[in-house]
């Protein structure tokens, strides 16, 4: 079976105008969602799914580069410009690189807490999530990349990361917990350090996809290059000690033998795409092989063809936000295809199956 091609076919029948993609028309879920088409795309060289990609761009965004739904009030805001990027590198219109501009000039009073950290949103004051840096880097490292001012934004990278590294690190442990937030007596933060009770595993699969990502963006002369490899590969090492027997990651990432823990398909394919991409890019050797295999047989046991030949996702959890406890995480509804394990399992399944990781 073609694991990727089989669930694009089914978001196209189900999903004809990515507009209708969960949960609003203008956010992160479609940037992540489209992003699996537009590797694809790269891949195949099938111009069905660069057109679902361009058609959304081309709904977005006016001839001046206004962009429809995007207000710069939170990174998952932000995210689904990187897609923008791509459409300006691929079709060389205007009005996408001035829609990007707009984009990049949100960054510039965007809030901060005192050591320069972005907060998750302009209505989240102090709080710091290890998801929220995915959303806003998937964007402002390809514009360095790809449009301009490369000095500021890869600085700007790498300096958000080792800030949420150093804030959010469990114990030495290259595992990152869900959040930090500057003011004590929000009602998930420890009274001690500000960090949220536990290690989230799809909270844990956007950073480390990050990481993978900006790696293979940044020039390794970038100052700040080899600190954003040292995470990436301490945290591949700690993701290899928790990984379970079948393949998969828990929702609470290391407390592997508590009641109530269970297999998360969002956070395993986002820790199996990173293990690929690092794979691919030479940012760890043959060592994590079996790890990646197991994870491939592990997340293909989540991939589910019903009558009709459409694929159904099982047990992630569809928009969790910060919780106060182990319980809260473990107990949070789980349900069959949300968009994030979706997206994820899409991004896992095309860097398997065509090593395709770029863009």
């Amino acid at each position: 079976m073609e694991y990727a091609c089989t669930l694009a076919q089914t978001l196209l029948r189900r999903f004809p105008d990515a507009d209708d993609f969960p949960y609003r028309s203008w956010s992160y879920s479609q940037g992540f969602m489209l992003w699996g088409f537009i590797r694809l795309y790269e891949a195949l060289g099938d111009q069905r799914y660069a057109d679902y990609v361009l058609r959304y761009c081309e709904k977005h965004v006016d001839s001046e580069g206004g962009i429809s739904g995007f207000t710069g009030c939170s990174l998952d805001d932000m995210m689904t410009g990187s897609v923008l990027v791509w459409a300006w590198r691929h079709t060389g219109q205007q009005r996408y690189r001035l829609a990007c501009e707009r984009i990049r000039a949100a960054f510039d009073d965007y809030p901060r807490n005192p050591d320069g950290g972005f907060w998750h949103g302009r209505n989240l004051p102090g709080e710091m999530w290890v998801d929220g840096l995915f959303m806003g880097l998937m964007f402002l490292t390809r514009y360095g990349a790809f449009i301009g001012e490369s000095e500021y934004c890869f600085a700007e990278t790498v300096k958000q990361l080792n800030i949420v590294f150093a804030r959010c690190e469990k114990d030495d442990s290259g595992l990152l917990y869900h959040a930090y937030s500057e003011d004590r007596w929000i009602p998930w933060a420890s009274m001690l350090d500000g960090r949220s009770p536990e290690v989230w595993s799809e909270g844990l699969g956007w950073y480390a996809m990050i990481l993978a990502e900006v790696l293979d963006l940044m020039p390794a002369s970038t100052p700040g290059y080899e600190s954003i490899l040292h995470q990436l590969r301490k945290l591949l090492s700690a993701l290899s000690r928790v990984q379970d027997s079948c393949g998969l990651w828990f929702q609470v990432v290391d407390r592997v033998k508590l009641p109530g823990n269970w297999h998360d398909t969002s956070g395993s394919a986002m820790f199996l795409y990173t293990f690929q991409k690092a794979r691919l890019r030479g940012f760890i050797g043959n060592e994590y092989d079996s790890v990646i295999r197991r994870a491939f047989e592990g997340i293909k046991t989540k991939y589910v063809l019903d009558c009709e030949g459409n694929v159904n996702i099982p047990d992630a959890c569809d928009g969790l936000c910060v919780q106060t406890s182990y319980e809260r995480y473990v107990r949070y509804p789980k349900t069959i295809n949300a968009k994030e394990a979706v997206a994820a399992v899409l991004w896992a399944a095309t860097a398997m199956e065509y090593n395709a990781v770029s863009g």
